[in-house]
């Protein structure tokens, strides 16, 4: 109990919404999920009006190496429309979100467990939940952070996942529910240096133009090394990366066009583009531009500079720049980052420093560095998508 106050208070405090994932590893003898200990507390969270939503389990597909027995998807979905009957019986979760499986990545044997689930309780969760870690964390090193290949792997899983759960429920909701740069728990000085940012920045991007519009990053804070903060809270580059997004990404994702990227691919090669580039509206809470003003984020993951210029109506509007790159002598390796040139770290426990954007005159070709993220609002463009949310 004293746990469970100690984290929804800390959700609370912060804005944050709780998902809390309940154990599924108690079984009765005939191996379904014993439910008793879940219900208290329930009861007890009910009894404090927590407003929760809910999931059973975790990586259902590695329970036969926890607990020595596996479960398979049919008795996966029984255990959740049990869970479903539990949180009706309670008032103040009858109308609560469930999600689920929460399945590790889709291989053979997971594809099949998530096709029983959803056979029997596809219709009982409110979004279908799964991992995607890129790396094994035992034999990550920093080039592999820049390998197009490996950015690569994340569209061949949504499309596993996509074609399963249209089977059974078209248009249900699919989360990214834990999502790493590496497994295990990551590497030091490598999932949580600047060069993991790649793989973030390209997973947002990815994921938002395939339509899903949920992710939750592992972790926020002290498990292993793919955490946003250090053990004094102090911000990694990831989490300026995301601070970043949230500011300047709404939830609209635009068609784009970039003259010299789309080339045609030669029989037996595969073209892995190097510079990548995404559009979204702007973020409507972001009071500093106008509804109507675009943003678009680019991955450089060339070893030289690359130049782009904008085109039609994007060519004569003012540009802000946000330009991150590693601060310090660590190079790819760093923990900290310098926005535009100067270095980011909090104000005092409690403040954020301010995110200034470098001004590029209206017409102005955009230089982007080797091995850089960056973020670029095109003010004022009034473009149609964009001006009503």
């Amino acid at each position: 109990a004293r746990s469970l106050d100690k984290l929804y208070n800390f959700a609370d405090c912060s804005g944050l919404h709780l998902i809390f994932a309940l154990n599924a590893l108690r079984r009765n003898p005939n191996n379904s999920w014993n439910s008793s200990n879940a219900l208290s507390l329930l009861k007890y969270s009910a009894s404090k009006k927590y407003n929760i939503s809910w999931e059973l389990g975790n990586e259902p597909n590695n329970y036969r190496t926890l607990i020595g027995r596996s479960v398979n998807g049919s008795q996966l979905g029984k255990d959740y429309i049990q869970l479903r009957s539990l949180l009706q019986l309670i008032r103040t979760y009858s109308r609560a979100n469930l999600y689920g499986p929460n399945i590790g990545r889709p291989r053979k044997n997971v594809i099949a467990l998530l096709e029983g689930f959803m056979k029997v309780a596809g219709s009982t969760v409110d979004a279908v939940t799964w991992q995607h870690y890129y790396i094994d964390g035992r034999v990550a090193k920093v080039t592999d952070f820049l390998k197009t290949r490996l950015l690569d792997t994340l569209s061949d899983q949504i499309r596993k996942i996509q074609k399963v759960v249209n089977t059974y429920t078209p248009g249900k909701k699919i989360w990214l529910e834990g999502v790493g740069a590496t497994s295990a728990g990551g590497m030091n000085n490598l999932s949580d240096s600047y060069a993991a940012g790649f793989l973030w920045l390209n997973t947002l991007g990815l994921l938002a133009s395939q339509g899903i519009d949920v992710v939750v990053r592992h972790s926020f804070l002290d498990h292993g090394h793919n955490h946003l903060v250090d053990q004094n809270f102090n911000p990694l580059p990831d989490y300026w990366l995301s601070l970043l997004y949230k500011r300047l990404i709404g939830p609209k994702v635009l068609a784009i066009h970039v003259a010299g990227l789309q080339r045609k691919p030669r029989p037996g090669r595969v073209i892995r583009d190097k510079l990548r580039i995404y559009a979204h509206c702007t973020s409507y809470h972001n009071h500093n531009y106008v509804q109507g003003s675009i943003t678009l984020y680019i991955i450089n993951l060339h070893r030289s500079r690359k130049k782009i210029k904008l085109a039609g109506t994007l060519r004569d509007k003012i540009v802000h720049q946000y330009l991150l790159q590693p601060y310090g002598k660590d190079g790819l390796h760093s923990k900290s980052v310098q926005l535009n040139g100067q270095p980011l770290a909090m104000v005092d426990d409690g403040t954020l420093p301010e995110l200034k954007p470098r001004p590029l005159r209206a017409g102005r070709t955009l230089v982007i560095p080797p091995l850089t993220m960056s973020f670029y609002v095109v003010k004022n463009v009034n473009a149609l998508a964009c001006r009503y949310r």
